[in-house]
């Protein structure tokens, strides 16, 4: 199999499920395809593409809120018509999908529910390229995705599946730039399938298992997922992220054995058991909080004493059990990436019998590059897990104020991307030659540290690139925000924080003078700088210019929380302390985070 539709062949010829997709309907019913069902879709929608008159090559967009297995399908039957998928995030703006559908000259696109129709609808104003819109439910505006089903190019697209090889581009995926435009990732079948093959056995899943999805299907995260749960022939039940926990929740409806997910989804899971146990009484209170306790000791592998068995074995039976029964009661393992799982969540989880494992990649590679796994010497908890066969992992400790032993992470290997999407420029700043290899830099900065058995897991440490990724997953450029609102004569310097944070918060330093005469119009008693931003009034001020550019940004990218700081930024301190700014006055992100930590710390625990 060197295609990535070779795997739905083979699910069909040597496992055929019953219940290959499923998805709930409208009224929340789960309706099921199976695999015979499954691929009749894929050919008939490929040759409904064709005889819209697109062709092998074209490129052809599909945006959904929730995962459905209409986006599965019409992944596949862009595949096997030859021509080039670009998914696409829901929640970006008008502008952002002009610039995409533009710049890949989409010419047709497939949609979700939602306000996606109208989005796509008033893009294509300005999308030459863009002729079809169709909507994957009836829609009195739109045109039903299933009306281009047909049967006629059936002989043609046998022929086009014949003429695809491995090396050949299957998608491109926009991510973030921290420019504001996006880059479309190139991505080959060879790319992705490496992926697919490499972490297959890792995957706690076997044939006729029920597995979950639910991150969005837009990334490649989730994408390869998916197609290592197509080869190992699971019953994949799609979902949003908006039904997972409760007695009717997906979790429960479905008992998935295992899915993945991202840490914040974790963090929010742990936060419902913290405040259950906090609403708890008496004894049961007492004994949540000593069996909680007790995971603060756990570590993978670990040898217990007779008298730590009776505890762990008390506790799993009085509380644990609990958990995992919430979960669905199968889960065997989770799969956690898109940014980094703090150790307390990993802890916590894998001594309540639920292992977590945590790998590293992205979009550019396919997106693995490591990943921790269910074999003995498989995991170790801070790291993002031992290097995936086939890939080359070098730690470049050149150009950078690293730590000892760290540097940026760069990749070698199959599934590390073609480039980016017409841009020359920037794919020869991210590939570099050494020793005659091609290497992409990660702008990642890490290090490869030994493990009890000697073997090697790699480490994140920092991001070198600014731009910033949520606990969720979501990438955040830093610049536009901060560009956009440094226009406000009131702020004189800002940072827009939030790497590995549940939400985007920020660092303001305000214009001093221009805050003196906003006071003095104000008859706000002027007295210092640093007295005068602990102000209610003030304060009150910022959350309002704060609060007038939220909605020019995205939900993921807008301003929670603030701290109005009173020393202002400089590239050099006479007293010789570190200097937040370059020479040419760009933020040193790292030396402003480790300066503010404990204002940075305070947004966060409030």
């Amino acid at each position: 199999m060197t295609r990535l539709f070779d795997l739905l062949y083979h699910q069909l010829e040597n496992h055929p499920l019953d219940k290959s997709l499923s998805g709930r309907d409208v009224n929340g019913n789960w309706q099921s395809y199976s695999s015979q069902a499954v691929v009749e879709a894929v050919e008939q929608a490929a040759s409904g593409l064709l005889s819209l008159g697109l062709e092998p090559g074209d490129k052809v967009g599909i945006v959904v809120y929730k995962n459905r297995p209409e986006f599965a399908i019409m992944d596949f039957a862009i595949q096997i018509s030859g021509m080039v998928s670009v998914p696409l995030y829901p929640t970006i703006s008008v502008g952002e999908y002009e610039y995409i559908l533009n710049e890949a000259e989409v010419k047709a696109a497939f949609c979700g529910t939602g306000d996606l129709l109208d989005k796509l609808t008033e893009t294509k104003k300005k999308v030459k390229s863009l002729e079809h819109i169709f909507t994957f439910d009836e829609h009195p505006k739109g045109t039903f995705w299933k009306t281009i089903f047909d049967s006629k190019n059936s002989d043609r697209i046998k022929e086009i599946k014949k003429g695809i090889e491995g090396q050949d581009l299957v998608t491109i995926i926009y991510t973030s730039g921290t420019t504001g435009n996006p880059k479309g990732v190139m991505l080959t079948h060879n790319n992705v399938m490496h992926v697919v093959r490499e972490t297959e056995p890792h995957m706690a899943a076997k044939t006729g298992d029920q597995v979950l999805s639910f991150l969005p299907m837009c990334h490649i995260f989730e994408r390869a997922v998916l197609f290592v749960y197509t080869l190992k022939s699971t019953k994949i039940f799609f979902a949003g992220t908006d039904n997972l926990s409760g007695p009717e929740g997906d979790l429960a409806s479905v008992k998935p054995v295992t899915f993945a997910t991202v840490p914040r989804l974790l963090e929010k899971i742990y936060e419902a058991i913290y405040n259950k146990g906090l609403s708890l009484e008496g004894t049961k209170k007492k004994l949540f909080f000593w069996a909680l306790a007790l995971t603060d000791e756990w570590e993978p592998n670990q040898k217990l004493s007779f008298g730590k068995k009776i505890k762990w074995k008390i506790a799993d039976k009085l509380i644990f059990s609990k958990w995992r029964e919430a979960m669905g009661g199968n889960i065997n393992a989770i799969v956690t990436g898109a940014a980094p799982c703090p150790v307390k969540i990993m802890r916590v989880f894998c001594a309540a019998g639920i292992p977590i494992r945590e790998g590293y990649g992205l979009t550019e590679t396919s997106p693995t590059l490591t990943v921790n796994t269910m074999e003995i010497d498989g995991v170790m908890l801070g790291t993002a897990g031992p290097i995936i066969d086939g890939v080359q992992i070098l730690i470049d400790t050149e150009n950078g104020d690293y730590q000892e032993g760290e540097g940026e992470i760069l990749a070698h290997g199959p599934n590390v991307m073609l480039g980016y999407y017409k841009k020359p420029e920037v794919n020869a700043e991210v590939f570099c030659e050494i020793d005659n290899k091609r290497w992409f830099r990660t702008g990642d900065i890490g290090k490869l540290v030994k493990g009890p058995t000697g073997r090697e897991y790699l480490k994140i440490t920092d991001r070198k690139k600014e731009l910033l990724k949520t606990s969720g997953g979501k990438y955040v450029a830093p610049a536009p925000i901060e560009n956009r609102l440094r226009e406000e004569f009131l702020v004189e310097q800002m940072m827009v924080i939030g790497d590995k944070q549940k939400f985007v918060s920020a660092l303001i330093v305000p214009a001093e003078e221009a805050l003196r005469n906003y006071c003095h119009k104000k008859d706000i008693s002027w007295t210092s700088l640093e007295e005068i931003i602990q102000h209610k009034k003030v304060i009150k001020k910022y959350q309002k210019i704060i609060d007038k550019y939220n909605p020019e940004f995205s939900h993921v990218e807008q301003i929670k929380k603030f701290k109005l700081i009173s020393t202002p930024w400089l590239p050099v301190h006479e007293n010789g302390s570190a200097a937040e700014l370059t020479p040419t006055l760009k933020l040193k992100r790292r030396v402003i985070r480790e300066k503010y930590k404990k204002e940075i710390a305070e947004i966060y625990s409030e």
